[in-house]
């Protein structure tokens, strides 16, 4: 359905400021990544940055794309044999061999978990036939998501010329994938067990991120390590309502730099409470009335933010054209998008504030456009072309 969106008329007027600002006293940290970055997960700001835009090797963290990828794909848990050829690859593997069968939700589980080159290679040819058609997928996504330092060649990070992106473009893009309820929750298991094999039997996999169990709070997200990219980690980590994204390339300390991170990130960082306004209301056919009042169920947002100032933040209503009734009090019919600089923080469930019954017949007390939109729809119901 097509959507449009609704620009509210709130008390909020966007602002530019500088991407990083010093809030605290905090002991800045001293990493020796050769790229670092520590974000707000809620607004993208930077909390942390150094070299944070250089393009570099980033190594397995590249399985975060093709994950993304394969998750928004589809048809997780539908069985197929592995391309024999895609799964010769040298590095890290899940243990796929020929003929093995298996899903795509175990292939997202072999990328993010033991980091296997060969369930990168499995999904690629799965989605896309090779491995070159797939890396035009993941620059197109790259592209979608405004990632101006980052350029994708293998779905499993192996170096191949050209392949690297930023710290910074990795913290966005793990912000966007951690989006993805599947994503956050297999990058966030320690280990799993899944099915696969000829014939598929049961079997666990454990993940390369010891951070999960360094760091208080840590849910994710992906390792790295090849000979060129040295050593890299995406983490997320959330604690006392904060939630903050670090990304460490070609750093010998990583562990260790990126709780350095995490400590003066929580410090640094503040939760922000955004009050949410109210009186929006959506169109409405098929009813006596031409709109219908709606509201989110909290009146406030709390985020991550480097400010307590509100005035970067916005809202917008995001609606079908029409809501059609019957629609009842307490129906979820839109959504509320909280913005930070235009950019996408979440989307808040818009409930009806009152029922509205269908009227077969509403000419007499809605306006013109109403009465068009109702007169279509009963043609089109007469018919059982709904």
């Amino acid at each position: 359905m097509k959507r449009i969106v609704i620009t509210a008329l709130a008390p909020f007027i966007f602002l530019s400021a500088a991407a990083e600002r010093t809030v605290s006293a905090a002991q800045r940290p001293e990493v020796s990544a050769r790229g670092a970055v520590l974000i707000s997960a809620d607004t993208g700001e930077i909390v942390f940055s150094a070299n944070f835009s250089e393009k570099l090797p980033m190594a397995s963290t590249t399985k975060i794309m093709t994950t993304l990828l394969c998750l928004e794909s589809g048809d997780l848990y539908d069985e197929f044999v592995v391309d024999s050829d895609a799964i010769h690859v040298e590095g890290s593997s899940m243990g796929l061999v020929e003929g093995d069968t298996v899903t795509k939700y175990a292939l997202c589980v072999g990328m993010l978990l033991p980091s296997g080159n060969d369930a990168a290679n499995a999904c690629a040819v799965k989605l896309a036939g090779s491995l070159e058609n797939f890396a035009v997928m993941m620059n197109d996504k790259a592209k979608e998501l405004g990632l101006s330092h980052t350029y994708f060649v293998t779905p499993s990070g192996l170096e191949g010329e050209g392949h690297g992106s930023s710290a910074y473009d990795m913290a966005m893009l793990a912000r966007e994938a951690l989006r993805n309820e599947t994503f956050r929750e297999i990058c966030s298991s320690e280990n799993m067990e899944i099915e696969f094999g000829a014939p598929p039997y049961k079997r666990w996999l454990k993940n390369t991120n010891k951070l999960l169990s360094m760091y208080d709070g840590v849910y994710g997200v992906k390792t790295g390590f090849t000979d060129e990219a040295g050593r890299c980690l995406v983490s997320a980590c959330e604690r006392d309502g904060k939630d903050l994204i670090c990304v460490t390339l070609n750093d010998r300390d990583d562990w260790n730099d990126h709780m350095a991170m995490y400590d003066y990130g929580f410090e640094t960082a503040v939760n922000v409470d955004i009050p949410v306004p109210d009186g929006y209301t959506v169109r409405l056919a098929g009813s006596e009335n031409d709109t219908l009042s709606v509201s989110p169920e909290s009146g406030s947002v709390t985020v991550t933010s480097m400010s307590a100032d509100t005035d970067s933040f916005g809202f917008e209503v995001v609606a079908p054209p029409f809501v059609y009734a019957p629609v009842k009090k307490g129906d979820a019919v839109a959504q509320l998008r909280l913005t930070f600089k235009g950019r996408e923080v979440r989307t808040i469930p818009l409930y009806a504030d009152e029922d509205a019954e269908y009227a077969s017949h509403a000419e007499k007390k809605s306006g013109p456009v109403n009465n068009i939109i109702t007169k279509l729809r009963d043609f089109f119901n007469e018919r059982n072309w709904r």
